[in-house]
């Protein structure tokens, strides 16, 4: 995609590939994957002196005011390392959004200068024991007892549960109002009241503190409510972007890493006397793989570019995060398949890499979930707008009108 990146966002790849050289230890992974170590403080501290953390918000905050093309580009180089330490890297640009989007001066200079310079560690708490991909099926309350509010309930599958500091918390508010209008987000700092009760053991993406929290009355000051009361709704719908878009670009640079081990391992490895990688078994995969994350590049520079500009991102996105997590996971199988037995060995980062990918098809909204955004979305377009592009008053036809007004 060089032919896609100015100077700028040349020099953070770089920039971003020395900071993995030279400040993340070789066994770091490792340890994580053991869960010797369950939150990366370190490695984020390191990445906030590099100022590498919310790279598109405003420098007054401590980010660099880059737009959505280059941050995708950094993210997918952290990829590599896999999921774990990529979710804790863009935790702070995911939480951040709603900060920049929809907070107000006294919460962005208080939290959102602290999560990039990494005096404060945060996490998003949005899924529920009941509620997976249905927002909309918050239990979570939040009731109004004087200048604050009192909030009970449980948030489970929270990276960065155990280590954070500060919780981005969706909760509903009205029990009265239509779901869309019964929900608030809130800023709420860990406290005695707030219980992490349980780490969950992963598949992969281990060491990212991935737990189950509980909120036992935590008091909550109003001055933490993002965004205006019940107005929850708006602000997941602006963060779905960067949940996405960080998803889809980490996917890539997992893929990337492993069919560079793998094809590599097909230069070095001879059997029936030529090296594998001359048999077309192996590299009509490799052809395969490449031309996949090509295509899946594309597509997110597309997504990305659209989210710079003042157009709603919103299928494309969709669109990013499903193809390229599918993507990675389709190379990651070429690469482990290539790789032959020693890839299904801890010889190899293919095991590791593969069940960390696995995850990328389930987080942010599932890979299903993705497809009715999309289709959703595209019939809105389409049934908006005649062949000439006059408009139909769709939501005001039967399907069957709707159909020869189209397709007239």
């Amino acid at each position: 995609m060089h032919i896609l990146w100015d100077q700028e966002t040349k020099d953070l790849v770089e920039e971003t590939r020395a900071f993995l050289r030279e400040e993340v230890p070789f066994d770091l992974l490792l340890k994580m994957d053991r869960e010797e170590i369950r939150f990366a403080k370190d490695f984020i501290k390191a990445a906030a002196r590099r100022g590498l953390l919310g790279l598109r918000f405003p420098e007054a905050y401590g980010g660099r005011g880059l737009p959505w093309t280059a941050e995708v580009a950094a993210i997918e180089e952290i990829g590599v390392l896999g999921t774990a330490l990529g979710c804790n890297y863009v935790m702070p640009s995911i939480v951040g959004e709603a900060l920049v989007a929809f907070g107000n001066e006294e919460q962005k200079q208080k939290y959102l200068k602290g999560i990039l310079a990494a005096d404060l560690f945060a996490a998003e708490a949005l899924t529920e024991p009941r509620g997976g991909s249905d927002f909309f099926g918050v239990n979570c309350k939040a009731v109004r007892d004087g200048d604050h509010y009192v909030l009970t309930g449980q948030k489970r599958f929270i990276v960065g549960g155990e280590g954070a500091d500060v919780f981005l918390v969706y909760a509903r508010t009205d029990d009265e109002a239509p779901d869309h209008k019964a929900i608030s987000t809130f800023l709420v700092e860990r406290d005695e009241r707030l219980k992490v009760e349980y780490i969950y053991g992963l598949m992969g993406t281990r060491g990212g503190g991935t737990a189950r929290i509980f909120f036992d009355e935590v008091r909550v000051p109003a001055a933490n409510l993002v965004g205006g009361l019940n107005q929850g709704a708006t602000v997941f719908n602006r963060m779905m972007v960067p949940e996405r878009l960080t998803s889809a670009a980490g996917a890539l640079g997992l893929a990337r890493a492993a069919m560079e081990v793998a094809a590599r391992y097909s230069e070095n490895r001879e059997a029936f006397g030529r090296k594998i990688r001359k048999f077309q078994g192996v590299s009509f995969r490799v052809a395969d793989s490449v031309t996949r994350l090509d295509a899946a590049r594309a597509l997110l520079y597309t997504a990305a570019l659209k989210a710079d500009s003042d157009q709603d991102p919103r299928r494309l996105v969709s669109e990013a995060k499903k193809f390229c997590t599918q993507a990675g996971w389709d190379t990651v199988n070429d690469a482990m398949q290539i790789m032959g037995g020693i890839g299904y060995t801890d010889v190899y980062p293919i095991e590791r890499l593969m069940r960390d990918a696995r995850l990328t098809l389930i987080w942010t909204g599932t890979n299903e979930v993705m497809n009715l955004l999309i289709q959703h979305e595209y019939f809105k377009q389409l049934l908006s707008k005649g062949p000439a592009g006059r408009d139909v008053e769709a939501d005001a036809l039967s399907s069957d009108e709707v159909g020869e007004k189209v397709f007239r």
